[in-house]
């Protein structure tokens, strides 16, 4: 009897928890992506972490990321890039380690920012003063829209050369290993 009544009891406050299940968040809108370039030995180089917005019929360069202003080169939190050792960009050298990558769109140029602030929402806290490199590359227009922003790398003899496309845009930003 004292069997059955604790059965009972234990059937009672199992019906009593309200059991639930788990809540996820939807998919983001604009979902993160990751570019690697891989050397010929295919040990990592560069690595860029970031989000990809979609065009969705918008009007992208001059209008939603207005010209000659900084931009997060993707959507959420700021583009990471990650270098696994020193390389040359541009004119100059980038010591291995990690940086947020940050663009200033304009119509026949681009300005690259490499910064050395991480974990950052968007562009709203950028600081110029933590600026590790600047340079400008020239904007070029795709053969075709493309619908979300993309990174890709394509290699090149001394390096890899990394493409960044949205909408009717592109930029093209070299990368050549440094000799160790």
């Amino acid at each position: 009897m004292n069997n059955i009544v604790k059965t009972i009891a234990i059937a009672f406050l199992l019906l009593s928890i309200d059991v639930q299940a788990q809540k996820f968040t939807d998919p983001d809108k604009s979902p993160l992506d990751i570019a690697m370039y891989r050397g010929q030995d295919k040990a990592p180089r560069v690595r860029v972490i970031y989000s990809r917005p979609q065009k969705k019929g918008r009007e992208i360069f001059g209008k939603l990321e207005k010209y000659g202003e900084v931009w997060r080169t993707g959507a959420n939190e700021s583009t990471e890039i990650k270098f696994y050792r020193d390389m040359m960009v541009g004119d100059s050298v980038v010591p291995a380690g990690t940086y947020t990558l940050f663009t200033i769109p304009g119509k026949k140029e681009w300005t690259v920012i490499l910064n050395k602030d991480l974990d950052t929402w968007g562009a709203y806290g950028y600081k110029k003063e933590r600026d590790l490199l600047r340079f400008t590359t020239p904007a070029r227009k795709t053969a075709a829209p493309i619908e979300s922003f993309s990174i890709s790398f394509q290699p090149t003899e001394a390096g890899s050369d990394m493409f960044l496309g949205w909408d009717d845009t592109y930029i093209q930003v070299p990368f050549e290993e440094v000799e160790e």
